[in-house]
């Protein structure tokens, strides 16, 4: 989960010069966005873990795993607030500019508010992947689930049942994590927003 909040607290600036930003830092952030997305989160864990020591920094093995996971999902998360701050008229914007508000406060207290509300259900379907994605993990060290379970494997030699388990448990998450998501859209849905993909 820090990997997932790493990635929403560099997503929303990013998405925020994709879309308001001068050219030159629309550029940039949108070559942050599709570099990121074009590499394997593996490869990114491998650099970040065995390629930065040639700079003289090292990372812990976990520290490197959520910087990783969270610089990949930072990239898919702007592009779920991208498009949902794109999807709010751009008339409601304008009508703050109108009364005096400069485009960070706009952003800040018109935009993004019901922005952040629409994207709740995409952004779900990312917190299913990021929980899926911390297995990667276990390729620097960190013991976390699978490397765990490999453990237990050692000790019982019941890799099936073990594999099983983890399924399950990686299963119970995502199912609960969905649901609890699924039930705060409901709460926080907008009247009158998004009635239409709903009605076909």
């Amino acid at each position: 989960m820090l990997g997932l909040g790493l990635g929403l607290a560099v997503a929303i600036p990013i998405s925020f010069l994709q879309i308001f930003a001068p050219q030159p830092f629309r550029f940039l952030a949108s070559a942050y966005e599709r570099v990121l997305r074009s590499i394997p989160l593996l490869v990114t864990l491998f650099l970040l873990f065995y390629g930065l020591p040639t700079f003289g920094i090292r990372l812990p093995p976990f520290t490197a795993a959520v910087i990783g996971v969270g610089l990949r999902s930072s990239a898919y998360q702007s592009q779920i607030f991208r498009g949902a701050i794109l999807s709010i008229s751009e008339n409601q914007f304008r009508a703050a500019l109108s009364i005096g508000m400069n485009r960070i406060r706009a952003f800040r207290h018109i935009v993004m508010p019901q922005a952040l509300r629409l994207a709740i259900p995409p952004w779900t379907n990312e917190l299913t992947i990021v929980l899926k994605d911390t297995s990667m993990a276990f390729a620097l060290g960190v013991v976390e689930l699978v490397r765990q379970g490999r453990y237990i494997i050692v000790a019982t030699r019941e890799p099936l049942v073990i594999y099983l388990t983890i399924a399950a448990i990686y299963l119970i998450l995502t199912l609960l994590s969905n649901n609890t998501l699924g039930r705060l859209e409901k709460r926080l849905r907008i009247p009158g927003i998004g009635v239409e993909e709903r009605v076909r």
